[in-house]
């Protein structure tokens, strides 16, 4: 017992040995018997601890019996102190502290990196999304990856795009119509005033009504194609296709058109070696036909021949118009048949040409599910084929 006292002495713990009744036999300190609890009413048999409150206590008590014979009995009673225990916390909550301090400037420092990776292209989109609803189309967006604001700064790029594009093209077309509507108007103003002089020769005055006459034919075939173009944009014109023969339809648009064509010198063959049932609107498809016989009739020169051809491939119908006549640059013909787009405009103007007869033949023919193609060499003439 003396040896057990002798070595928890002077150290971070202490030591008393009573016997079964309680009393001190041994103490490696002589104050620790102050914090001593009761303890004559102990199991021998078992360990206890009798205080574990390290933040109140000084000490962490426990009670080891021990039994030699019927008269040396008791226990011993372990002082562990409790200042190893509060350092021990103490270093544990400074370091919490401080990784709660490097957490939140953690969380700060990735708060700051997603705000610029993400909250400032939402809010640079968001400023060129009220920037397009004002009808400012000049924005410009970053690339900022390919996730779903990568995505979305794109396709808002390319609406961006779109509506510029389409502001540019709706200034041209107000400006070409301005355009293909004073020119005609213009003539119609000066050549009325000539025509109603006094004292003009009839011949005369038969020439300027004539030319009165054509040019309020050119106004009303561009007041038509307009309309078309319009009906279009707005999907209010139907596609009712049906069976009909072929050999009929093309002799009525021959018979239609052919004066016209006399009347410039010009010859027009129909080709139609066999008769065959066309699946169309026959309505829509004459109007096709005749905007691409008009544009030949055009564009073609004097003592030339245009053919106008129908044959069967497979399921489908093809009509091919053939000219021989000024013909189209090659770098050109993907453009054509966009609106009010004109080839060479002056020289364009001089043919007659408004940029919106190819227009709506594209839109018919889409309309159909049908194709067209064009093979043109410049200065030799053009092929149209339509296929319904």
């Amino acid at each position: 017992m003396k040896h057990i006292v002798l070595m928890e002495k002077d150290g971070d713990r202490e030591v008393v040995i009573t016997n079964n009744q309680g009393s001190i036999i041994f103490s490696s300190e002589g104050n620790i018997a102050k914090y001593l609890p009761q303890v004559k009413e102990l199991d021998l048999q078992a360990d206890k601890v009798l205080v574990s409150d390290w933040e109140d206590s000084p000490y962490i008590i426990s009670a080891h019996p021990y039994h030699v014979d019927s008269q040396h009995s008791g226990f011993v009673i372990m002082f562990q102190s409790t200042k190893s225990i509060e350092q021990l916390v103490g270093k544990l909550n400074m370091h919490f502290g401080l990784a709660g301090v490097t957490s939140v400037v953690a969380l700060f420092i990735i708060y700051a990196v997603l705000s610029k990776f993400l909250t400032r292209p939402l809010i640079r989109m968001k400023e060129a999304t009220e920037k397009l609803s004002k009808g400012d189309f000049d924005v410009s967006l970053p690339f900022i990856g390919k996730d779903e604001l990568g995505e979305l700064s794109v396709s808002i790029q390319k609406l961006a795009n779109d509506l510029q594009r389409l502001k540019k093209e709706r200034n041209e077309f107000l400006a070409s119509i301005a355009h293909e509507l004073s020119t005609p108007l213009t003539y119609l103003i000066g050549y009325s005033k000539v025509a109603m002089r006094q004292g003009l020769d009839e011949k005369e005055r038969e020439h300027y009504l004539k030319i009165i006459e054509e040019e309020s034919n050119r106004m009303k075939d561009l007041v038509k194609n307009l309309l078309d173009l319009a009906k279009m944009d707005e999907n209010t014109f139907t596609v009712s296709k049906e069976y009909f023969w072929a050999r009929p339809f093309l002799e009525d648009v021959y018979k239609l058109v052919r004066p016209s064509f006399d009347l410039k010198e010009l010859k027009l063959n129909l080709i139609c070696k066999e008769d065959f049932e066309i699946y169309a609107d026959s309505l829509r498809l004459e109007q096709v036909v005749l905007n691409l016989l008009d544009n030949a009739l055009k564009y073609s020169n004097k003592n030339t021949t245009v053919t106008l051809e129908a044959r069967r491939e497979g399921e489908r119908t093809a009509i091919s118009i053939t000219d021989v006549g000024i013909g189209i640059p090659f770098e050109e013909i993907e453009f054509i048949f966009e609106k009010l787009y004109r080839v060479e405009k002056s020289r364009s103007r001089s043919f007659g040409g408004s940029g919106i007869g190819l227009a709506v033949v594209k839109e018919l023919v889409d309309a159909h599910n049908g194709s067209i193609e064009v093979e043109s060499t410049l200065g030799q003439g053009s092929t149209f084929i339509v296929k319904v």
